[in-house]
């Protein structure tokens, strides 16, 4: 019954194309309510066989929904055979199309608390569409029993999960929310290359090599920054991104090698300017895609630095009143960061400094003159923010260095050479003395967000294919040996 024998009739005969689709079109499992009395056909996945002697039961799913379908006693096809003995061949996870009526369940078994609970689908023909091996694992409970590995290998099948469904329905309903919010409010959408120039900017690159211009690499982005900048000196004032981003980093638990950023920047701002209209965007999605759940205070509370340091010990305070309630959602503002740190010495002996956040941002006013003339670099605070959600990090932004002085003052300050401040940023520096108007942004780590939202444990689990903590595809088996050819071609040998 395995291979080819797909799209075979159960209760019927082969019926002809047209007829397969047929004069009734495929209802939704979510619909079926709206068709009692009705013969409707529906297409979908056996999700759970039930064979009681006389009746044989199925519950079916599609992405929509699930419902209970029955074969009733001395059911057969227009040839006489025997429904039960078609019934018995079916299992779970065969992929079907299946002609019934929809009947009103007896008032004693209604289950009120199951979608569909009210209807019953009297199934008058079935039709396999694809049979299916035994998974290799069990899909009807939340799947956190189960080894991550093996739910990664089978992603395609882990993702059939009512959970993992909602998940995914929800990361769609939540980017669908965000792209509408800011197009409401004036911003235009604008997709920025995947691939780049190489920058030290904080994590290492992804690089790719040139083919065409061998010796050469492009870097995929670790954030949109600089050409997010770039669209301000461009004139478009308003620009958001669902952007793609890439950081080949150390293995870390909770952190992908490619993950998902909602990016924003405005022009002719202030600090509040940028806080007041993201925080508007996060009050509205949790009212609008999570009314069961509270935000704890309205406006969002705002911390200084020195003051989260000081009362708890960290940068990404959890300020919920009750830490056991899941739908209690304690957003907060982080303010008032120190532009730099000073990093180890060098084999000189000499220390140096970093930037804290972002080497793009501005310093606050009052900073200006301090920066400029490089003194009291220690004391420096950034024009910088972090929004806050029960103890995770969401996102950040800062407003930016809008004139090359300020800029290259940042760069000379962590001890870059002009040579080196030129090949790496000249480009940057040359937009800004193009006519750039003040601007600043924002980014939201997408993925950590949704964890949140939809209460789970870490953002593998709302990313549809996600990767290892050690950066691995264990569904594709990526990363993987390319051939000799493939190296030939970019001109590059592999030391052993």
């Amino acid at each position: 019954m395995r291979g080819g024998r797909i799209g075979y009739i159960l209760l019927a005969q082969m019926p002809t194309p047209q007829e397969t689709t047929g004069a009734i079109a495929r209802t939704y499992i979510k619909d079926l309510k709206d068709h009692i009395g009705q013969e409707v056909q529906i297409k979908g996945w056996v999700d759970v066989r039930r064979d009681q002697g006389k009746m044989i039961f199925f519950d079916f799913r599609d992405v929509s929904g699930k419902v209970q379908g029955v074969i009733l006693p001395n059911t057969k096809n227009a040839s006489g055979v025997s429904a039960h003995e078609v019934g018995s061949k079916v299992r779970s996870e065969w992929v079907v199309a299946v002609k019934g009526k929809v009947n009103q369940r007896p008032e004693r078994a209604i289950q009120k608390d199951k979608q569909n609970g009210n209807i019953e689908l009297e199934i008058l023909e079935m039709t396999v569409l694809n049979e299916a091996e035994t998974p290799p694992f069990d899909i009807s409970g939340d799947g956190k029993e189960i080894g991550e590995d093996v739910r990664l290998k089978y992603r395609y099948i882990d993702l059939r999960r009512e959970r993992m469904q909602k998940n995914v329905i929800n990361r769609h309903k939540a980017l669908q929310y965000i792209s509408q919010f800011y197009t409401g409010e004036g911003f235009f959408e604008i997709e920025t290359p995947n691939m780049t120039k190489s920058t030290p900017e904080g994590s290492r690159d992804f690089i790719v090599p040139s083919r065409l211009d061998q010796g050469k690499f492009y870097a995929l982005p670790q954030s949109p920054q600089q050409y997010k900048q770039l669209l301000m000196a461009s004139g478009f004032e308003r620009y958001f991104q669902i952007a793609r981003c890439f950081r080949d980093e150390d293995t870390r638990g909770d952190r992908q090698p490619e993950f998902t950023q909602v990016d924003i920047e405005m022009s002719f701002v202030v600090q509040e300017d940028v806080m007041a209209v993201n925080e508007k965007l996060l009050i509205g999605l949790v009212k609008e895609l999570y009314p069961e759940k509270k935000i704890q205070q309205l406006p969002f509370p705002r911390f200084s630095y020195k003051e989260v340091m000081e009362k708890y010990g960290n940068d990404k305070p959890d300020i919920r009143t009750d830490k056991n309630d899941p739908s209690l959602l304690a957003f907060c503002w982080v303010i008032d960061f120190p532009f730099f740190e000073k990093i180890d010495s060098d084999s000189s002996g000499q220390a140096g400094w970093t930037f804290t956040h972002n080497p793009f941002s501005a310093t606050k006013p009052e900073f200006i003159p301090d920066l400029l003339a490089k003194k009291n670099i220690g004391d420096i605070m950034a024009a910088q923010y972090d929004i806050v959600l029960n103890g995770y990090e969401i996102g950040g932004g800062g407003i930016r260095n809008h004139t090359p002085e300020a800029l290259k003052k940042v760069f000379e300050i962590m001890g870059y050479a002009t040579e080196r401040i030129e090949k790496n940023f000249g480009h940057m520096l040359k937009a800004l003395a193009s006519g750039t108007p003040p601007h600043g942004g924002l980014a939201f780590g997408f993925d950590r967000l949704m964890m949140l939202l939809q209460n789970e444990p870490n953002i593998r689990e709302v990313i549809p294919f996600a990767k290892t903590g050690e950066g691995k595809d264990l569904m594709m088996d990526s990363p993987s040996e390319v051939s000799l050819d493939q190296l030939r071609e970019l001109g590059i040998k592999l030391s052993k």
